[in-house]
């Protein structure tokens, strides 16, 4: 009976489906690609949950006429599936009206969790948190908004990955198969029938929505798909087992739980609107790798799939097989992330080792601060830069340079600099190493104490591969480059005091001759009087 239930819903949805199609071509209800994010090229219905909702309200009717022949009784339909369709049908709506005239993000959350009021208040909401010890049953303080919080993340999971022919319809499909084997492993029949009904209209939607597709889910099937699958776990859970009601339906739905915690993540890290679109979801990232379309979907086929099959291992409630799948789960989200290489988990990971670090990032740090005090008793070059060999040099540069703006004489002794030019100096720790090889600088300016530019102050590192622990901050706001520049204008002054000194003998000896000679000419003066 139960293979009848999932043939019919597929012939019906067949028909149903490609009737919707040509109707919503034929009357222009079409979606053009006007988006970055959109990937079709030519405009497509976006009406296909129409086909599904109306295939699920189908299979209940026949049920319902005919109750022998699908396997089921009637008091299944008022009891169960009305209770889950009647919510849903409300999230259909709210989706319809979102392809035909758009719905704003906050409607749409208000309406999702009205639907998740009603389900609650239908007896399928979360009750108890089964990973507590004694299972404590939770009030409608606490329960109501976990319920909520399900239902709106996995019915709004399904409308993020709608970006791709086939993708959510084919994850939704592989979520909704593991859901029928543990409805039918606990005897929930309608759980079986409802499962089945929408395996069956999913497959025959897939018939014209895998790539190239005719016709798209909508919002109105995407968001359906995620209440019926999110309604559907939770009505799950009242016959099962506490782990397999808790973890199977998180594991089996892993792709969309996935997509949307990252795509939050990425965002909130990024100081973007969470509830923005963008091209940075699973799939995009995919395509952004160079596969096709096709590929791209089959890759997710095949990740949700394996979501699917490990959820299964949880049916053996032992703690190690739990923990087991648990664990390869995680580490295989984790290496999959990676592969995608989002720029945000990158710079939370460089972060995160930073951390890890941070007692050498405060030891660096406390080393600039003692090298701005020491500079102050600094009284020659050579001790200037012994001061900063010692301090840089465990840090992790190579050297450092003072470019002057001012020209230095020829005959200032620059020792143990490394004279460059007549304005530009440098200090290597090997003194092998020259400027050329320097892959890496980091450069601030040298003021006076007067205000005027004094020139520029460079550090150098060969090895830029290997991580700063350091933050570049401390040398402007622990007084260091202040120390430097005050520093270098002093023994600037005393380069250029020194010159001026040794050019002055000449005007000296010059400056005397007048007066010289004007006593001689007075004693000549005399006599010629007398």
């Amino acid at each position: 009976m139960e293979f009848f239930v999932f043939v019919a819903a597929l012939l019906v949805s067949v028909t149903l489906t490609r009737w919707v199609r040509d109707y919503s071509i034929a009357h222009g209800w079409t979606s053009a690609p006007s988006l970055d994010r959109h990937v079709h090229t030519l405009p497509i219905p976006r009406l296909g949950g129409v086909a599904i909702f109306l295939t699920l309200w189908c299979m209940v009717l026949l049920a319902h006429w005919l109750p022998g022949h699908f396997g089921t009784r009637e008091f299944i339909l008022p009891h169960l599936i009305i209770k889950i369709l009647g919510p849903a049908t409300i999230i259909f709506l709210l989706g319809l009206a979102d392809d035909f005239w758009g719905v704003s993000a906050y409607v749409k959350f208000a309406v999702e969790a009205g639907a998740a009021v009603l389900l609650f208040c239908s007896g399928f909401g979360i009750s108890h948190l089964s990973l507590l010890a004694g299972h404590p049953h939770l009030g409608w303080l606490v329960g109501l908004p976990l319920t909520i919080l399900w239902v709106l993340w996995i019915t709004n999971a399904f409308n993020l990955i709608d970006g791709l022919d086939g993708l959510a319809a084919g994850s939704a499909l592989f979520s909704t198969l593991v859901n029928c084997v543990v409805a039918i492993l606990f005897h929930n029949e309608g759980i079986i029938f409802l499962t089945l009904a929408l395996a069956g209209a999913i497959v025959g939607f897939l018939r014209y929505n895998f790539n190239p597709a005719s016709i798209f889910l909508g919002d109105c099937g995407s968001l359906l798909m995620g209440f019926l699958l999110g309604a559907v776990a939770l009505a799950g859970s009242q016959k099962a087992p506490t782990v397999v009601a808790v973890a199977i339906p998180i594991v089996s739905l892993g792709l969309p739980i996935l997509d949307v915690a990252v795509a939050i993540i990425r965002r909130f890290l990024s100081c973007k609107r969470i509830f923005g679109a963008d091209r940075e979801h699973i799939h995009h990232k995919l395509l952004g790798r160079g596969i096709s379309h096709r590929q791209a979907v089959l890759v997710l086929y095949g990740v949700s799939a394996c979501f699917g099959l490990s959820s299964l291992f949880l049916l053996h409630p032992a703690s190690a097989a739990v923990a087991t799948v648990l664990t390869i789960v995680g580490i295989g989200v984790l290496i999959g992330v990676q592969q995608l290489r989002y720029h945000e988990f990158s710079e939370l990971g460089r972060v995160a080792n930073r951390t890890l670090n941070q007692r050498h990032v405060i030891a660096n740090d406390v080393s600039i601060r003692r090298a701005a005090e020491s500079l102050g008793a600094c009284t020659s070059l050579a001790q200037f830069c012994k001061i900063l060999h010692q301090c840089l040099e465990p840090i992790g540069f190579d050297g450092f340079g003072v470019h002057l703006s001012s020209v230095l004489p020829a005959e200032v002794d620059h020792s143990p600099f490394n004279y460059v030019s007549r304005p530009n100096l440098q200090f290597f720790w090997d003194q092998l190493l020259k400027s050329s090889e320097v892959n890496w600088s980091l450069t601030f300016n040298l003021t006076k104490r007067n205000g005027e530019r004094l020139g520029v102050f460079a550090l150098y590192r060969k090895n830029a591969a290997s991580p700063l622990w350091m933050d570049l901050d401390v040398f402007t706001t622990t007084g260091f480059s202040s120390a430097v520049a005050t520093k270098v204008e002093k023994m600037q002054d005393s380069w250029f005091g020194k010159t001026q000194k040794e050019r002055t003998p000449l005007p000296a000896c010059e400056a005397p001759g007048p007066d010289v000679a004007s006593t001689v000419r007075r004693p000549l003066a005399v006599p010629s009087s007398g």
